[in-house]
């Protein structure tokens, strides 16, 4: 009986061995290869990020990096030997580094990023544990250019901040590696080989950034910075009918390629989205708007404007002294007069103001693909007293953010309708070509009527034309628009002397294809005047003015033509410099009495093109851009040219 047991404990013993090393064999080696593989991480090429018109406003350099696992090099001095003169590194340098007691280690600062040359080279030697894997480093061909809204990588190429991090799941692509077989101590197991797990690159994304335009608005910022030494500058530039965003920037900035170097504070905020602070006069708008849609006034009501409105025993002046007297409506908003809009929020009460305040869209996200946005700050409505309702009829008391102005200001410019911002149009695969995603127009909601909506548009052209927004007047190109002076509060109390001027507008009234806002913090004039219509007014004038013609929309002979007031002086028309060479084109800026400034750009001794153009109508003191060559260019080219300066 013992001896029978015995057997059928050896036979049971050797069954277990045979299914062991028959049926587990498979699954045991398996698991066995998983305990001794080692992965060296490739990466794939990082997605660019391009401008509307394709052009790339960042990419990835792609270029071999080393990857050493010192375990595996025996002969670390001999190896170090080798590869110090290829990655023009000290042999000290090298050896430290492969030496460590580490599973993988980067040689730096040579072994990162080299030139295919010393990566042929280094394939050459067949060194034991030395790999070799690609690494990328973005590169800004525009340099600083929307560096905000473009955002920062770190050090894996990861994004950070704004569309590199909104979108990186869709630029990083997916990583692969290189596998191989090792003992715990990085021992490489002879006979099994290694298998190598090709990445896949990122995915393109096309913004909605006119390239153009985006240059535009920074030429406009740096000459702001200049002139008036400001804390900052913000500027967006908007399609109206699509919620496209197709410019914004920020002052300060910083060059994405070395962001490093710059205050953190610069390139992990984007004002034109983050920054909140009371928006003034341009917030009028909304209580305009409500008041013409609850049919509370019409703009040929009259009001008397005696230069203060008494509100709960306070009284609130008027911005000019002694007031604007007997007014119509629309006198009000072209005077931008603080009493008439009180009696507008009076007139309308605080249900239906803050109803219409909420519909615009302040108070929340607008929703923009791009991270940080802030919310902005509105009253609740058991905090709205009389007071809290008077002043946030003239934009004070509430905190909105810029993004937030130019959607509410677009809803007005689109018939009514609220739209969602974005930046990101589509997504494309490189390789391809092939369009992965496209990004369409939302529809917030219809805050006003079209025919509310042409009126408000109609009246803020009569603001530009003969109001406090008149430095933007652009002769043929109906510029709509608000000034905005606030005073900037902190810790509890308004500071003395400390502003933001801003400037909303959009172009044409009747049909708008732009809307812009400019808002500069506590600027220095050397007038010493600090108004948004007269900072700020003129900057949105230019832009408009060179977006417009960028995006080919011919100026009109319709619409109404500025009244000059003194010392206002009546605009003057630019001459043609465009064929002329250098000294006739110096003897024709001598000859004219316009009182024009002259900007040269280039080299050559042919004016090839210029802004504006010839026979446009401009103000006294306006500086036209002339651009030199070699050669004048054909009619159509030239068109095209000075479209783009």
């Amino acid at each position: 009986m013992l001896l029978f047991g015995l057997f059928a404990a050896i036979g049971a013993l050797i069954g277990r061995l045979a299914y062991v090393q028959g049926w587990q064999a498979t699954w045991l080696s398996n698991l066995a290869k998983q305990s001794w593989d080692r992965t060296v991480p490739l990466s794939g090429i990082r997605g660019s990020i391009l401008a509307s018109n394709g052009q790339p406003l960042t990419y990835t350099a792609s270029a071999p990096t080393i990857v050493a696992v010192p375990s595996q090099i025996k002969d670390k001095a001999g190896t170090a030997t080798k590869l110090a003169p290829i990655l023009h590194m000290s042999v000290d340098s090298v050896l430290r580094q492969i030496s460590q007691r580490e599973l993988m280690v980067y040689i730096r600062p040579g072994g990162r990023q080299m030139t295919e040359a010393q990566a042929n080279a280094i394939r050459k030697l067949e060194l034991p544990g030395v790999y070799l894997t690609e690494d990328g480093k973005r590169a800004y061909p525009y340099g600083s250019l929307a560096a905000q809204v473009l955002g920062i990588t770190g050090y894996d190429n990861v994004g950070l901040t704004g569309l590199e991090k909104q979108y990186n799941s869709v630029l990083s692509g997916k990583k692969g590696g290189i596998t191989f077989y090792a003992k715990a101590n990085g021992e490489l197991i002879p006979g099994e080989g290694q298998s190598v797990v090709e990445p896949t690159d990122g995915d393109d994304i096309k913004t909605t950034l006119n390239l153009q335009i985006q240059q535009f608005v920074e030429r406009e910022i740096e000459q702001a910075v200049a002139a008036y030494h400001p804390d900052s500058v913000t500027a967006i530039v908007e399609s109206p009918k699509t919620g496209a965003i197709l410019a914004m920037a920020n002052y300060p900035t910083f060059n994405p390629a070395d962001w490093r170097s710059a205050d953190p504070a610069t390139y992990n905020r984007n004002l034109a989205i983050w920054q909140t602070f009371e928006p003034g006069s341009t917030f009028k708008i909304v209580t305009l708007a409500a008041a013409l849609q609850e049919n509370k006034v019409n703009l040929n009501d009259g009001f008397y404007d005696p230069g203060y409105y008494e509100v709960a025993g306070h009284r609130i002046r008027c911005w000019k002294a002694g007031g604007h007297g007997s007014e119509s409506f629309l006198n009000v908003v072209e005077n931008s007069c603080n009493p008439g809009f009180i009696a507008l929020g009076e007139r309308l009460g605080k249900e239906a103001l803050f109803s219409y305040i909420r519909a615009f869209g302040f108070g929340q996200k607008t929703g923009i693909d791009l991270p940080g946005e802030g919310n902005g700050i509105l009253f609740k409505l058991n905090q709205v007293g009389p007071l809290e309702l008077a002043t946030t009829a003239f934009g004070q008391g509430v905190s909105v953010t810029p993004i937030q102005q130019v959607m509410a200001v677009g809803a007005v410019a689109n018939g009514g309708k609220l739209m969602k911002p974005y930046l990101v149009s589509e997504v494309i695969d490189p390789d391809t070509g092939r369009v992965v995603s496209v990004t369409k127009p939302t529809v917030v909601r219809q805050v006003i009527t079209p025919q509310v909506a042409a009126e408000v548009r109609s009246a803020l052209e009569s603001v530009v034309a003969n109001g406090s927004g008149s430095r933007a007047y652009r002769d043929g190109y109906r510029i709509a628009g608000k000034t905005g002076t606030a005073q900037v509060a902190k810790n509890g109390r308004y500071e003395s002397g400390h502003y933001i001027v801003s400037f909303i507008g959009m172009a044409p009234a009747n049909d708008p294809a732009l809307v812009c806002y400019v808002a500069i913090d506590n600027p220095h004039p050397e007038h010493g005047i600090v108004f948004g219509g007269v900072i700020a007014a003129p900057i949105v004038g230019n832009i408009l003015d060179d977006g417009l013609r960028e995006l080919g929309v011919p100026p009109q002979t319709q619409g109404l033509k500025k009244k000059y007031r003194y010392p206002e002086a009546p605009p003057v028309t630019v001459p043609n410099f465009v064929g002329l060479t250098m000294k006739e084109a110096q003897n024709l800026a001598l000859q004219n009495s316009a009182n024009l400034r002259v900007q040269l750009l280039g080299q050559g001794d042919v004016i090839i093109a210029q802004a504006p153009a010839g026979g446009t109508q401009v103000e006294p003191g306006s500086t036209i851009r002339l651009y030199r060559g070699q050669k004048a260019p054909s009619g159509n080219q030239v068109a095209a040219f000075a479209l783009g300066g």
